[in-house]
């Protein structure tokens, strides 16, 4: 097949280097590491075994053409820039399968390429970019894939199948939607918490900054549950998530906090992709990852103060 991936950074480049490797062609769309992938490739460094793979690189989308498989991977602060990265990779029988966080996504790319051509992958893996071209891999790295708004098709067995060629585990779900939800009782809270605790405990807990002088801090996931405190908060926002699921027609049992939980248990002091955006002043992905979650429980009529509280913490910070 041939690949266009957009949006290179950690989950980009793991997933595309890990398709290349099964030697799919592989193209990859870059900005800043341009020069050094095209110099040196792509390297993974991963507790699986450390590899590195040549790619093509891209500056334009037009320079790579239709493909037949189109991976989107940008962070959610650059969807703006969908439609005119998106479309010219896109033809009558291309796939476009979204690999990034939150809700809302895969509707902004229907709307430029129709629904038909639309599937969203949700990523469960601990990556980090440490360096241009360089990502590590440190824990996981499950994929659950399935259609915009419609049930599995052939196709979507077809392309989990093609990411099991190439060494990731991949499912196919019933419901997307669903899927998001679930994925969102572990991004709302470790990924929220993580950048919170910068304002402390009780800024949390009040929704908003004490003072303006904020240290930025860092809470990985160690602490996050090895701190009673932090740990009782991340529960609580686990339950208003999936309270909200639920009263949205998609069932969640309580016991998903639990298993959550454990499978973060293993990952060490991980720092959360919203974490690490904050310690590195870059915007953070508010939007799909915390407000629309927030706007979808407040019209199911569920109370969310924990989620709230959070959201209004983030945006302080955020600005």
């Amino acid at each position: 097949m041939k690949i266009a991936v957009v949006g290179c950074g950690a989950v980009g480049s793991y997933y595309g280097a890990k398709l290349c490797r099964a030697g799919q062609e592989t193209h990859f769309l870059l900005r800043s590491d341009y020069e050094t992938v095209c110099r040196q490739g792509v390297l993974i460094r991963s507790l699986e075994g450390d590899f590195r793979v040549r790619p093509r690189g891209a500056r334009l989308p037009e320079q790579i053409g239709l493909a037949d498989l189109v991976l989107v991977a940008l962070k959610t602060t650059a969807n703006h820039q969908f439609p005119a990265l998106v479309p010219p990779l896109v033809g009558p029988q291309t796939a476009v399968v979204n690999l990034q966080n939150g809700l809302g996504n895969e509707s902004l790319l229907a709307a430029l390429v129709g629904a038909e051509k639309v599937l969203g992958g949700l990523c469960f893996v601990c990556l980090n970019r440490v360096a241009p071209g360089v990502v590590a891999h440190t824990a996981h790295g499950r994929i659950e894939l399935g259609e915009y708004q419609r049930p599995p098709a052939r196709r979507t067995h077809a392309l989990a199948a093609l990411f099991q060629s190439a060494g990731v585990p991949c499912a196919v779900v019933e419901n997307l939607e669903r899927a998001h939800w679930e994925k969102l009782v572990w991004n709302i809270p470790f990924n929220g918490l993580g950048v919170a605790g910068a304002a402390g405990y009780e800024a949390v807990l009040a929704g908003g900054l004490k003072d303006s002088g904020v240290a930025r801090s860092s809470l990985p996931t160690d602490r996050l549950l090895g701190e009673p405190r932090w740990r009782q908060l991340l529960r609580e926002l686990m339950d208003e998530v999936i309270a909200a699921a639920n009263a949205l027609g998609f069932p969640i049992p309580a016991s998903f906090a639990d298993l959550q939980v454990s499978r973060t248990l293993c990952m060490g002091a991980y720092k959360a992709s919203t974490l690490l955006d904050f310690e590195c002043g870059r915007p953070l992905e508010l939007e799909s990852l915390f407000l629309e979650p927030l706007r979808q429980a407040q019209s199911a009529g569920v109370p969310t103060p924990r989620l709230a509280a959070l959201c209004a913490v983030l945006a302080e910070l955020d600005s």
